[in-house]
C-alpha cells in the first residue's frame, strides 16, 4: 500500500512500522523511542534479536545525540560521506534503546541519501529504526513492488522509486586510531583511506548487521563459480548470469535480479564471474552479498 509521507507519519507515531527508501535499498522503519515499534520490527521481520538495527537521522547534529562519543573521525566521515551509503559504529548513547543494539553498547548511525526519508525524519524529529524490509535472511527490496511481494498490499510504503545503489551500506567502526571495515558496499576502503590518515582494515563484528554466513538469499538456489567453460547442461532450467565487468552495474542490479529469476519459475540462479574481480575493492561490497546469497559454489 503505497502512503503519502503525511500518512507515513502518522502511521509511525501509532508505533507501526512503514517501508521508507534510501538510496540502497528499502528499510522498515520504526520510531527509536518507542519498544513496541522496535518489537514489531522484529516480529514482522522474523529477525532475531541479536543482531542489531541500523538509527537513521536526518541530520550530523541529531547524530551526535544518540552516541556517547562522537568523535574527530566520527565528524571527518559524516561530513565528507554523509547524506550517503555509509554507517558509522559508535559509542551507545543513552537514548538508544538496548533493542536497538541487541545489548551491546556500540551503535550504527547513517544519514540515508533519500529526500523523503529525509523529509520524514525531519517532519518526526526523532530518528528511525531501520533494517531491511524484507524477512530475516532473504533478499533486500530496491523498489515498493519489492516490499509488496514480502509482505502483500496492506504493508505501508513511502514510494521512493528504484533505489540508486541496489546494496546496503559500507558499515565501519570508528576508532581514533584506525577504522574497521564490518560490512562492505559502494564507499570502499579506498575512498575512506582518502578522507582519514589512518589504517582502514576488513574485520567482521556483531556489532554490524549482515554478518551471518547466510543472508540476502532468494527463494531459489544460487551456484556460484568462476568456471566459464561450465558445461551448462545441467543448468538448462536455471537463470544463468554472467557478471559484467562493472560493480555498480552489477549491484544495481542485483537484487531484482534474485527476484525476478524467482519469480520467472527458474529452478536456480548460476552466477559467473571472474576470479580476479576479488582483486578489486570495488567489487567486495558485491561479492559479500554474493557469497553470503549462494547455496553452492563450484
Amino acid at each position: 500500500m503505497l502512503v503519502p509521507i503525511e500518512t507515513a507519519i502518522s502511521i509511525l507515531k501509532e508505533n507501526k512500522p512503514v517501508a521508507i527508501p534510501t538510496e540502497t535499498v528499502y528499510g522498515m522503519a520504526g520510531v527509536i523511542n518507542n519498544e513496541d515499534a522496535l518489537k514489531s520490527i522484529f516480529s514482522i521481520k522474523e529477525r532475531p534479536f541479536f543482531d542489531p538495527l541500523i538509527v537513521h537521522v536526518s541530520s550530523i547534529k541529531m547524530a551526535q545525540k544518540y552516541t556517547s562519543n562522537w568523535t574527530e573521525n566520527a565528524e571527518k566521515l559524516a561530513q565528507h560521506f554523509w547524506p550517503g551509503p555509509l554507517t558509522l559504529i559508535l559509542d551507545k548513547g543513552e537514548l538508544v534503546s538496548s533493542l536497538i543494539t541487541s545489548g551491546l553498547d556500540k551503535v550504527g548511525l547513517r544519514m540515508p541519501d533519500h529526500p523523503l526519508t529525509l523529509e520524514l525524519i525531519e517532519k518526526l524529529q526523532t530518528p528511525l529504526a531501520a533494517p531491511s524490509a524484507n524477512k530475516f535472511k532473504k533478499t533486500s527490496p530496491t523498489c515498493a513492488e519489492h516490499v509488496s511481494d514480502e509482505f502483500g498490499e496492506d504493508f505501508p510504503i513511502l514510494d521512493g522509486g528504484q533505489t540508486q545503489f541496489g546494496i546496503e551500506s559500507t558499515v565501519v567502526g570508528v576508532f581514533d586510531d584506525h577504522i574497521k571495515i564490518y560490512r562492505p558496499g559502494v564507499i570502499t576502503k579506498d575512498d575512506l583511506q582518502d578522507v582519514l590518515d589512518i589504517p582502514v582494515e576488513h574485520a567482521p563484528s556483531p556489532v554490524a548487521p549482515g554478518q551471518l554466513k547466510h543472508h540476502y538469499m532468494p527463494n531459489i538456489p544460487i551456484t556460484l563459480t568462476t568456471n566459464h567453460k561450465l558445461d551448462l547442461t545441467d543448468y538448462q532450467d536455471h537463470y544463468v548470469w554472467k557478471l559484467p565487468a562493472d560493480p555498480v552495474l552489477v549491484a544495481r542490479e542485483l537484487y531484482s535480479q534474485f527476484r525476478q529469476a524467482a519469480k520467472q519459475g527458474h529452478k536456480g540462479i548460476l552466477i559467473i564471474y571472474q576470479n580476479d574481480f576479488h582483486q578489486d575493492e570495488k567489487w567486495k561490497g558485491v561479492l559479500n552479498r554474493i557469497s553470503k546469497a549462494k547455496t553452492y559454489e563450484i
